[in-house]
This record gives C-alpha cells, structure tokens and sequence, in this order.
C-alpha cells in the first residue's frame, strides 16, 4: 500500500481534545498516521480549507441490512409485535445486501461495524459467513461478524406449548415442537470453527448468543468459557423492551445480571446491546466487569422499546459505544445523525439534579462514537480513535461548507458542538481505513453502490411476486404471541 498526504483546514484529534487549526497528515504504507503537523493555512486550496479531519466512526451494533424492512411491508411497532412480520422479508443474494448495507455505512464515515448476522436461511449460515467476509474485502469496512447461537425460545419468552394453544388446532404441534429446529450449541461451535477461515484483515468472528433469552443457559455457558480461553469477544442483546425485562424479572428472581455474571458472560470482552431496561444496580456491575452497552436510539425510538438512561450509563462508567441497529431514524443509515441524536439526549438535565443546567459537553458522544464502539468492534489494544502519530489511519473528512453556508464570522467553524448539530452524511467528503480510500468526494470506492442497490431491490421483487408471505399466518401469529404476552405466560418461570 502506499502512503498518502492530506492537507486539510482543521483537525478534531481526539473527545476532549480542543480543534486544531490547518495541518497536514502522512499516512504511512503501514496503514498508520505517521505525522501530523502544522501548516500554513494561506498554502491550502479552497477544497483543502474546507475539510476537517477527525476519527472515523463506528457502528457498534448493526445487522447488516441491505434493504430495510419498511421496503418489504415491515412496518415499526413493538419489538415482538415487530420480529413477527420479519418473516415478510424475500430472501436475496446474501452478498448484494451485505455489500450494500456496508457501503452505505462508509458513506455516513463508519470505517468500522459490528455486524450481527440475521440468517437468511440457517442451513447456509456458512455460505452467507463468506458473503460478508467478502463484502468487507470489497468494500474496506473492518467488520466484526457476530456468529449467530439462537437456540432457546423461537417466537416467545416462554413455554412454546403453551403458545401453540393460542393458535389455530392445525398449527399447534408444529408452533410446540419448533424449538426442535434450532441448532444445538455444539454444533454451531463446530461451524464457527469452520468459519474461521473467512478471517481476514477487516473481517473478525466474534460469539453472539443473540440474547439470554435466544439461547439456552449451558449455550451462554459454554460461549463464557470460549471467549475465556480464545479471547474472542462476544456480543448480545440484553434487555431491550419491558417485556424482555419482565420475563427476565420472572425467570431469574435472584437477579438475571448477576447471574449472566454467575455464568462468566460478563468481563471486558463482552459487549451488550441495548440495556433500555437496565437498572442502576445491573449498570453498576457491568461497569465493574468492564462490560461494554451499545446504545441504539433511533432504533429503540422506531420499535417503540424505550430510551436508555444516558445520563445514568454515563454517570455509573460503563463503556458506550453507539450503533445503528440496521434501524437509522430515516432509513438513510446516517451515523452522523445518530451521533447527534445521542449528544442530545445525553446532554439533558438528569431527574433529581439542582440548580443550573449544565453547559453541553460533546466529549462523552464524540468518544462513543469514535472510541468506545471501536473497542466493541476492534477490542483495546489497536490505539484507534484519535488522530495522532501511530494510530490506525482511520479517518474521516467531512466538508464544512454546506454545514457553514449561512457562518457569519470569518473563516469556518472549528467547534465539534457546531458539527455534531448540523452534519450529515451530505458532508462525508472522504474515509480512509488503515490509510485506504474507502470514500472519496463522497463516494464509495471500491464496489457501485447504485447498481447493487437497483440489483436488490430487483431481486426482492421477484422473489415476492414469486413467493408472497403468509398474510393468514403472519395474522395468526401476531393474534397468538399477542395473547399469550396479555395472558402474562412469559413471567411464568420454567
């Protein structure tokens, strides 16, 4: 790879560090910055003084979806309510909807994404492994590819006996026995080792029990004691609706935290996503272990699950990270906005505080953004995040003129409170990962994002014209989940 030089107008260094003025950054052929230094502002072009450098973002949570699931009749609601018309959505080329919801991301400045894969089909789990690991080669995104274990609890918190009798008499063995499908544990660890093939310098396999209550307790078990031995992080949902957490209240009366701990699941290579429904007390223990919690916003807004306690996960020292959740409030996969969105939020006065509200402070969503969803993704020891000498060059340069159009002082704003109010995925001029243009003058290198995008879309509407969903079955599971959460079955312990 050879090296690069760029000369811009202003630099964001790192969360909490005051901007810089014009400087230039050498990116080594070792995909590290090798100096950044200072220079004269008179020397840059009109393109050069409009760029601001900065850390690239990450996408701590994310499901890689090509095609939203509004596109497919999915419409928002309740997250249970939601999973349901799931199965309205065409299977495609797993390859085109990787590679498109990658390219997306790197044209709103994420360089790197924790990808937590949905199966398409679960039998070629493998085979869509390798799609993804391919979409990342192709497009320079680093990825950390979530292994699905999914092996408790199909289409309810609870007993799927006692589902089944919600449902029509025809349909009531096959909803009891459905867990029968899932694959056992042993078996996916057998796949995951296959798996690790596909590795390659942007695409990393990571455990993913998809949630507590999606995976069997010697599965959660056994996954502790993987990551134990290898290092390999893990990555799961935790606590995401009300229902979630009353089922989890039901079933592990002790405490369900302190028993995920109980087990060995939470230490410093965990990951969790979520945490809506967390309480102070769990918060605290997950910052003990080192655990990191991957907010979601626009997501947690769009299904109707809640909003996390910002101030308090601040407050308590747990790691944060911010992701997407393949659910960006306006479908448009803008990291940027989502950034905003968190700043927002965790800059509010917090419930039992007095006297003045504090001024905004945009050090702590800058440093999800940029620093701790990147530890959820890359783990600690890659010294990315800042702009200095030795770091990975990943790095992101947005144009500041559409944001500054009406700036009425002299020169353009500096400030990162200035761009975490207006940019856009509109001012992504460039992205570099490991010093390689992923994104240049806002657009993404490496694969023809509208081609595959009409190609998807194309494939989608042949396969529905092909094969419709089951609007009768998808009415009757919605009727029965419905009831069976009304008739309080998922507080019922096992």
């Amino acid at each position: 790879m050879q090296g690069s030089i760029w000369r811009i107008g202003a630099l964001l260094p790192a969360a909490g560090v005051a901007p810089l003025g014009a400087h230039v950054l050498m990116i080594g052929t070792d995909g590290r910055i090798a100096a950044v230094t200072p220079c004269d502002p008179g020397e840059l072009t009109e393109d050069e003084a409009a760029l601001v450098a900065m850390p690239a973002l990450a996408n701590a949570h994310d499901h890689g979806r090509g095609l939203a699931t509004l596109a497919c009749g999915v419409q928002d609601a309740p997250l249970e309510h939601w999973m349901v018309d799931l199965s309205r959505q065409p299977r495609v080329d797993p390859y085109d909807t990787a590679v498109l919801a990658l390219a997306r991301l790197a044209g709103s400045g994420v360089a790197a994404v924790y990808h937590c894969h949905n199966t398409q089909s679960s039998a070629a789990l493998l085979d869509e492994a390798s799609a993804v690991s391919q979409a990342a080669r192709d497009t320079g995104v680093r990825v950390a590819f979530g292994w699905p274990f999914f092996d408790a609890n199909p289409l309810v918190y609870g007993d799927h006996a006692e589902l089944a009798s919600f449902f029509p008499p025809e349909r009531r063995t096959a909803i009891a026995t459905m867990d029968q499908a899932l694959r056992p544990c042993a078996t996916n660890m057998a796949l995951f080792e296959q798996a690790a093939a596909l590795e390659h310098e942007t695409f990393a396999l990571h455990y993913h029990p998809v949630a507590p209550q999606w995976a069997r307790p010697d599965t959660l078990a056994a996954i502790a004691a993987a990551s134990a031995r290898t290092g390999r992080r893990v990555h799961t949902h935790l606590l995401e609706t009300r229902l979630q957490r009353e089922w989890a209240d039901a079933c592990f009366p002790q405490g369900f935290v302190p028993w995920l701990d109980e087990i060995g699941l939470l230490s410093s290579r965990l990951t969790v996503a979520h945490g809506v429904w967390l309480r102070p007390d769990e918060l605290a223990l997950l910052a003990a272990r080192g655990v990191t919690l991957s907010v979601n916003i626009s997501s947690n807004l769009r299904l109707r699950s809640g909003l996390p306690a910002l101030g308090d996960i601040a407050a308590c020292g747990v790691g944060l990270g911010l992701g997407l959740d393949g659910m960006a409030l306006d479908d448009d996969a803008d990291m940027l906005r989502e950034l905003r969105l968190a700043n927002l939020l965790m800059t509010q006065p917090r419930a039992g505080e007095n006297g003045p509200v504090s001024l905004p402070d945009p050090a702590p969503a800058l440093h999800a953004a940029w620093v701790g969803g990147r530890a959820a993704i890359l783990g600690t020891a890659d010294g990315g995040g800042q702009i200095a000498p030795g770091a990975p060059a990943d790095v992101l340069l947005l144009d500041r003129r559409r944001i500054a159009w009406d700036w009425i002082d002299e020169g353009l704003p500096t400030d990162p409170a200035w761009l975490l109010a207006r940019a856009t995925r509109a001012d992504v001029a460039h992205l570099l990962v490991a010093g390689r243009p992923v994104v240049r003058h806002g657009r993404v290198v490496g694969v023809d994002e509208a081609a595959i995008a009409a190609r998807l879309v194309a494939q989608a509407r042949a396969t529905r014209a092909a094969s419709p969903p089951d609007a009768n079955a998808i009415t009757q599971a919605h009727a029965a989940t419905h009831a069976f959460y009304a008739s309080g079955c998922h507080c019922r312990q096992p």
